[in-house]
């Protein structure tokens, strides 16, 4: 079954499910050669376990986390034939608990609205990534989630830069081109919080996300905040729309993946075609 499209086949169930996991020693979410960990290719061997199947059904995420990066509000959705659904699903959440590693979590699984697709139907993602400029480094409890940066950051200049990257752009300058995507991408929120512990916390909120984006993001404003670039720098970079060899994409063990969007179940149909659209900027080139 093909779990990107909107339609479920006669007979079958889509399966929302809601997930954590720690990065720390998966390759990412999605699944890869073999001898690769990834939180996808886990997962799908744990359903096919616990219900006794003899085929893989696939997962189709909402957001496809490099490796290192964890997650603390994932989606992702399954389609399961019917019989199966019914069979299994008032225990599956106990059994998938039993069976998967205990740095991956499902905390729900339920029947999905009509028209609902992980990917496409979602309307933001929300990511957090967190970063301590205490002189003495990272709290050894918090190590796996939070990156040392050994400068002394200026909280309000990184958010007077991250306040020239809001807004609808292409984001070239910040993305790993992938060839035939687009990277016009509308980030809806950037901002920094300093926690009480003294941790500063970026959110970063976006209705989609290109490769290597909001590492990238945090890695410029990282610069303005230890001094080494103006506040209108990673505006300037953004608006010159190629990759910067000075934009330094961080290490991924400080982003989380806090949550995901969607909207009302009545327009999760619409959305989810709207979002395969391939978007161009006001006066670009591009047909849809």
């Amino acid at each position: 079954m093909d779990g990107v499209s909107d339609e479920v086949a006669d007979g079958f169930v889509r399966v929302r499910l809601d997930l954590s996991y720690d990065g720390k020693d998966f390759s990412g979410w999605a699944k890869q050669a073999r001898g690769q960990r990834t939180v996808q290719g886990e997962i799908e061997d744990a359903l096919r376990t616990v219900t006794r199947s003899t085929e893989t059904y696939e997962l189709t995420v909402a957001g496809r986390t490099d490796a290192g990066v964890h997650a603390r509000g994932q989606v992702a959705h399954v389609d399961l034939p019917g019989a199966l659904w019914e069979e299994h699903r008032e225990k599956l959440l106990r059994r998938l608990a039993g069976r998967l590693s205990h740095d991956v979590r499902i905390w729900s699984a339920e029947e999905a609205p009509a028209g609902f697709n992980a990917r496409f139907s979602a309307i933001w993602r929300r990511y957090a990534y967190r970063v301590t400029d205490h002189p003495g480094g990272v709290d050894p409890l918090l190590r796996g989630h939070v990156l040392w940066h050994d400068w002394t950051l200026d909280m309000d200049a990184m958010n007077a830069a991250a306040e020239h990257l809001v807004g609808e752009h292409d984001f070239a300058a910040y993305c790993k081109k992938r060839e035939g995507a687009t990277t016009i991408r509308t980030l809806q929120e950037l901002r920094w919080e300093r926690r009480s512990d003294g941790i500063l916390e970026a959110t970063v909120k976006a209705d989609a996300f290109c490769h290597n984006m909001v590492r990238s993001l945090v890695g410029a404003l990282l610069f303005v905040g230890d001094g080494h670039r103006p506040v209108e720098w990673p505006g300037k970079v953004l608006a010159a729309g190629v990759r910067d060899s000075a934009v330094h994409v961080v290490r991924p063990h400080g982003l989380t993946l806090e949550e995901v969007g969607y909207p009302a179940d009545e327009l999760l149909a619409t959305r989810s075609r709207e979002a395969r659209n391939k978007r161009s900027l006001p006066g670009s080139a591009g047909c849809c």
